[in-house]
């Protein structure tokens, strides 16, 4: 993110190692990552009320956002682009935690 220092500037500040942060793909925490074999919950608006990224993004992206998955889920476009997800039990996303 344009407002943030780079994770490596973060680690090195605090002499801290920096290790992926595997999601599971039933992750129950809710935060935008959490759904990625699921992302059918992003239809729901309680879910995206409660993940940060939409509010940064604004209801115009949001709405064509959701529409465009909703039409890819119903048509099983979403499934045949993203078949290799469906056999994973976690991913590396791009989170990452500094240990000190």
């Amino acid at each position: 993110m344009a407002d943030r220092p780079p994770v490596e500037q973060l680690a090195q500040a605090i002499d801290a190692r920096i290790e992926p942060v595997l999601i599971p793909w039933d992750c129950a925490d809710g935060f935008f990552e959490a759904y990625w074999r699921r992302p059918e919950a992003y239809l729901d608006e309680p879910v995206r009320r409660a993940v940060s990224v939409w509010t940064r993004v604004g209801p115009d992206a949001e709405r064509r956002a959701v529409d465009n998955l909703r039409a890819d889920l119903s048509s099983g476009r979403w499934a045949e682009l993203n078949s290799e997800l469906l056999a994973l039990d976690a991913a590396e996303l791009g989170l990452r935690l500094l240990v000190a």
